[in-house]
């Protein structure tokens, strides 16, 4: 009975480790690429006028572009070589913090979203858009009331090291390697928090929000798990259930939106913070952003289901 049981527990990790690297993989070379290719510096040149509409230097058009292309750690890097000659307020870095927490990653969380059924038009849309517009707002916010306007203190420090392609190699498999081990651990958790409880006790504890952006049961525990550590990971999880049968279409498209929003609301925020962000504007002010906007999401597809059963009974 045990050893059916762990047969059964490696096997679902295997099939969503090995789902997620065929989508992985091919990101992670192709951004490489485009990297190698001056698209980072291209992508920094378009987004640059963007900058003055958030209230932010020209020169940080560079960093956003890092965001998007890789993650928030290369985000940081850059940040800190870009900052050296500016001096920017703690509202400012707040702006360019929420820019890098909702638009990193996008070619490999749009790859994974795309894997579950979620378009690149709704992802690119949510967190590209998404965060100009809540930058846009933030900064709009903060000039007004006047807050946040002194300079901001920078904790943490780091200098850009040019990496080898063997470097660069190794790190990637190092991070792959890394992820396998974190999905284990996150789809035994699961099994053991189902079994004891504790599973029931957070979809009650979190009900009144899931229900106000339209997620039911069946799918809070994965948007928990991506909450807390990444929409890669969630949407990971998301895969095994799908494959169930026990996650609806809507469900996972409420899901990642929400995720794309608003994921890794504890290590990520940290990380930004370090920049010298106001906590305010880059955890509270994103998660009650992502809620209105998957609310309004949820209407509106509650909304065309109604149109669409009201021209079923009129056929009829």
């Amino acid at each position: 009975m045990l050893i059916k049981r762990l047969k059964s527990v490696f096997q679902e990790i295997s099939q969503v480790y090995m789902t997620l690297l065929k989508v992985m993989v091919p990101a992670i070379i192709i951004v490489k690429i485009l990297d190698l290719l001056g698209g980072t510096q291209w992508l920094a040149e378009v987004l640059a006028p963007l900058m003055q509409l958030v209230g932010l230097p020209e020169q940080l058009g560079l960093v956003w572009a890092t965001a998007i292309l890789t993650n928030i750690f290369t985000a940081m890097v850059v940040f800190v070589d870009v900052t050296t000659q500016l001096e920017l307020s703690v509202a400012q870095v707040s702006v360019i913090g929420i820019l890098i927490l909702i638009s990193h990653s996008v070619p490999i969380e749009g790859a994974v979203a795309k894997m579950v059924g979620v378009s690149w038009r709704l992802t690119i849309t949510l967190k590209l858009g998404g965060g100009l517009f809540l930058a846009a707002l933030v900064n709009w916010l903060y000039t007004a009331l006047d807050y946040q306007q002194q300079t901001a203190v920078l904790i943490w420090q780091s200098e850009r090291q040019e990496q080898t392609l063997m470097q660069w190699g190794i790190e990637q498999l190092q991070m792959l390697l890394s992820i396998f081990f974190i999905i284990s651990a996150l789809i035994i958790l699961l099994r053991v928090l189902k079994k004891i409880g504790v599973e029931n006790l957070l979809k009650k504890a979190l009900s009144p929000i899931f229900k106000l952006i339209g997620i039911t049961k069946d799918a809070s525990n994965i948007t928990i798990t991506g909450i807390t550590l990444g929409l890669s990971y969630g949407a990971g999880l998301l895969i095994s259930e799908v494959k169930k049968g026990n996650i609806g279409k809507k469900d996972i498209l409420l899901s990642i939106s929400f995720l794309s929003l608003a994921h890794s609301l504890i290590e990520d925020t940290l990380l930004v913070l370090l920049l010298g962000a106001d906590v305010m504007a880059i955890l509270w002010m994103r998660v009650i952003f992502a809620v209105i906007i998957v609310a309004l999401l949820a209407k509106y597809i509650a909304f065309k289901e109604s149109i669409q059963l009201k021209r079923l009974s009129i056929d009829r």
